[in-house]
């Protein structure tokens, strides 16, 4: 008996010392995931993104998780058909799925977010638009996920986006101090401005020095504890698809059945009158032109200085009158200010021909002059790789240079102030994080859960000195009952 009770008090103390030195330990942040379609005019991509529970200043730091892109053309293609807009998004769901925690899938928020390409199918035949969204939408419903939604994006809201994505991933906005061991915002954050040129429209986005005059131009964003307000607007039908049909068509109504090609370029090229009723960017209904259903041959004569002049008139360049807050069409912008990031096709286009901000407009210039003036031939035998493609790039040389200094008035004090990139932080430039940056500030932030933990040499030593004790009372309490009975 004196056994068991020492025994029995030794696990008393043993369980009290447990209990000692009681700590709260915070359990590690869950991790969030999420995904975007970028559903633009020539081709769809899948974005899956993941950020900390816990997040910073109320603003997810998200980091790219998967890109997939879509097989085919964009979704506005589909409008004959909607229902493989739906299924070309199958392959790249399957492929989201397999990256995102089964116990997490039901969860993750699932957008599809379509640009210009959809913008122009809704204004020449909005139910067909209604149609090929409802069938996307019908296809992400039936993947395991948190659908939010299907829709068109305004042009300032994909500009915009694409602006948040720049400055996210340059450190603009938070950057994480290994001293103090969180994010913190940099104390001279340089805040960059966005040019985004896609296949139906281009995007310009950025932080004016003085207040916006037309609010109607202004966005504002709360990101990381701080308001900006920004200047952002967007040109339907000023993409680079669009772009060059509205020459090819221009060309035509000027010349006649023979012209210099719209792509400026020496390549000739036979084209139907009637692929220029399938935009809204190219009325077909031109008095200039002779309609029917019949084919043009285009001459392409390397000239750079008509091709120059034939770009110029796709802009309203009088519209603006004496005004120095317009930039064409009678569109209100105040004066360019700070850094900028031109991405998607500014990039791939001076990217091709080597050229940078960092040479002077006069070297620019005579760079894509000397390209315009090369023969087919010798094109196709410099760039073989580019063939598909080689036909654009003088016209369109042409014309992003017409854009940025006549069109945005950059000039050549401010040229050097803009850097053509494809990525920024090794991360592909795009709407798309900026789109899912804004939305976490909509997540709220999950509270911490709290558990109260033992200091591990406490356990260990409260568990052992327990398990002892109860071995040791029952082999005691079995000898006392052997030696009564016997």
């Amino acid at each position: 008996t004196a056994i068991v009770g020492a025994l029995v008090a030794l696990s008393i103390i043993a369980l009290v010392l447990s209990l000692v030195k009681i700590e709260d330990v915070t359990l590690p942040p869950t991790v969030k995931y999420g995904m975007v379609f970028d559903a633009g005019s020539s081709h769809t991509s899948l974005f899956v993104y993941e950020w900390d529970s816990d997040k910073e200043n109320d603003t997810g730091v998200v980091s790219q998780t998967l890109s997939c892109d879509v097989q085919g053309q964009g979704i506005s293609s589909y409008a004959n058909n909607p229902m493989k807009a739906g299924d070309s998004l199958r392959e790249c769901l399957d492929k989201a799925l397999k990256v995102v925690p089964t116990a997490k899938q039901r969860d993750i928020p699932a957008y599809l977010g379509a640009t210009a390409g959809m913008r122009l199918l809704r204004e020449q035949n909005s139910s067909a638009a209604d149609q090929v969204l409802a069938e996307v939408a019908k296809t992400m419903q039936e993947y395991p996920v948190a659908f939010k939604g299907a829709r068109v994006l305004t042009g300032e809201e994909e500009g915009a986006y694409g602006w948040i994505t720049i400055n996210y991933l340059l450190d603009s906005f938070t950057k994480y101090s290994p001293k103090a061991r969180t994010w913190v915002r940099p104390e001279a954050a340089n805040i960059f401005g966005a040019l985004d040129l896609g296949g139906a429209s281009t995007q310009i986005s950025f932080m004016p020095e003085s207040s916006v005059a037309n609010w109607n131009e202004a966005s504002k964003f709360m990101l990381y504890g701080y308001d900006y307000y920004i200047y952002t607007h967007s040109y339907l039908c000023y993409g680079q698809n669009e772009m060059l049909k509205r020459l090819t068509k221009e060309l035509i109504a000027v010349r006649g059945e023979l012209g210099v090609i719209g792509l400026c370029s020496h390549y000739n090229e036979t084209i139907s009158l009637s692929s220029f009723c399938t935009s809204p960017c190219t009325n077909c209904s031109d008095a200039r032109l002779t309609l029917g259903d019949r084919n043009v041959t285009l001459e392409g004569r390397g000239n750079a200085s008509g091709c120059l002049a034939a770009i110029k008139k796709l802009f309203n360049f009088s519209a603006c009158g004496q005004s120095q807050d317009c930039t064409f069409d009678g569109v209100y912008q105040p004066p360019v200010s700070g850094q900028f990031i031109a991405f998607a096709g500014f990039y791939y286009t001076f990217h091709f021909l080597n050229l940078t901000s960092q040479q002077s407009l006069n070297d620019v210039n005579s760079t894509v002059e000397t390209f315009c003036k090369k023969t087919w031939a010798e094109l196709v035998e410099t760039f073989p790789q580019q063939k598909g493609y080689l036909h654009t790039y003088c016209s369109m040389a042409t014309y992003i240079l017409t854009l940025l200094l006549d069109g945005y008035k950059f000039n050549e004090l401010t040229w050097s102030n803009i850097r053509f990139s494809r990525q920024a932080g090794n991360t592909d430039i795009g709407w798309t994080l900026g789109f899912m940056l804004n939305f976490t500030n909509m997540i709220p932030t999950e509270a911490l859960e709290q558990v109260k933990g033992h200091q591990p040499s406490l356990w260990a030593g409260a568990v052992s000195f327990i398990v002892l004790a109860i071995v040791a009372g029952l082999l005691a309490a079995f000898l006392q009952c052997f030696w009564k009975t016997k």
